[in-house]
């Protein structure tokens, strides 16, 4: 089997494996014909294009810039793929750490051989579960693989990044709650294309959030076995492997339970960064919504209440193992922090927010936009 991203090499993780295993078990996604999967990928790659025009000119952000961030319409497997590729380049300091503690100790390498075997099998369940979820992504730290090209160099705007837009699972969701197919895309298209304006207007955005990131993950200083006894669970969720009444057993997320001080400072610098751009999707959609589809209102509302209620106890239990239910939180938060910004400053005033890593709002200044306003804002007069 050829390799994500490189020979393949024994770890902590089989990525090939992880692969297979997902796109084996991913559900298949809603029947459409030849002709009108088509026309939904057709349609797609045109209400990306309208979108950069609809999201520069609400944001006031990169209307000098050339995209060179491709779009790709993809399938089931092919959000998989490209996630896996991500995963692997982004985990990899922690990985090898994680390989080096474990190649000291007798039998590690093999061990680490047949543990990465068992891990890759886990997140493989675990991806063929978010696949059938996720609508679109902009990938922030895409490498380029053979069926899956990335943007230009990483320094270039937006460099290494991709804009991923995951056909089956939008025509699902536009099926299940009954809007308009063509409205919905748009609307889709929106939120994705802000994230994409965000990376390529804002050149330094990209190094200080994997900076971030390297930095949570060079602290980290957590058993092998621990973490992959947490990624376990969350696979035996799936399978219906725990026992009734476990699934909310007030435990955390994958990624709270690898925190050290150090770390928690890290995280509520990212957290407030995620919100900052998880929100300002979600407001630019609003924004732009009301001139270009006609049915943002009721898109909106039916898509609130499916974000709300969730699909199951098992989804909720995943959604807290994975760390998803905090995901919603900050699209809430961070919509309500760029709102109230931009009703108190205007978006010349709010996009000062962009100017440097500076005056990106704290963990507490998302829920106090005032706060952030009056740091920034009074800095900035003479």
């Amino acid at each position: 089997m050829t390799s994500i991203g490189g020979a393949a090499t024994p770890g902590m993780v089989d990525w090939n494996l992880a692969v297979a295993t997902a796109t084996r078990l991913v559900r298949p996604g809603p029947e459409v014909s030849r002709d009108e999967a088509r026309a939904v990928v057709a349609e797609l790659r045109r209400h990306a294009k309208a979108s950069e025009g609809h999201v520069r000119g609400f944001t006031r952000l990169g209307t000098h810039e050339a995209h060179d961030t491709p779009v790709l319409v993809v399938d089931r497997p092919g959000w998989v793929r490209a996630n896996v590729a991500g995963f692997r380049e982004i985990l990899k300091p922690l990985l090898d750490k994680m390989q080096e503690r474990r190649g000291g100790t007798p039998g590690g390498a093999v061990l680490g051989a047949v543990g990465g075997k068992v891990t890759g099998v886990e997140l493989g369940l675990l991806l063929s579960f978010l696949a059938s979820r996720v609508l679109g992504q902009y990938e922030t730290f895409a490498p380029a693989t053979r069926d899956l090209p990335a943007g230009g160099p990483p320094d270039s705007p937006g460099g290494g990044g991709r804009l991923l837009l995951v056909a089956p699972n939008i025509v699902h969701v536009e099926r299940e709650l009954d809007v308009d197919p063509h409205d919905f895309r748009l609307w889709v298209c929106l939120h994705e294309e802000t994230h994409r304006t965000q990376f390529t207007a804002v050149p330094w955005l990209r190094d200080h959030l994997e900076g971030e990131i390297q930095s949570f993950l060079a602290e980290t200083d957590v058993d092998p076995m621990a973490l992959l006894e947490r990624i376990r669970e969350a696979a035996q969720s799936l399978a219906g492997g725990r026992p009734e009444g476990e699934e909310d057993d007030g435990g955390h997320s994958l990624v709270e339970m690898v925190q050290t001080p150090a770390q928690r400072e890290i995280l509520g610098r990212l957290t407030a960064v995620m919100s900052l751009l998880e929100g300002h999707a979600d407001f630019v959609m609003d924004g732009v919504g009301p001139d270009v589809v006609p049915t943002v209102a009721e898109i909106r509302e039916k898509f609130q209440q499916r974000r709300a209620k969730g699909a199951s106890r098992l989804d909720m239990a995943l959604r807290k193992l994975l760390g998803l239910d905090a995901k919603l939180r900050q699209y809430r938060d961070g919509e309500r922090f760029v709102r109230a910004v931009v009703e108190q400053v205007g978006m010349d005033g709010f996009n000062r927010v962009w100017t440097s890593p500076n005056t990106l709002p704290t963990k507490a200044e998302i829920s106090k936009p005032a706060d952030w306003i009056a740091r920034v804002h009074r800095r900035a007069e003479p």
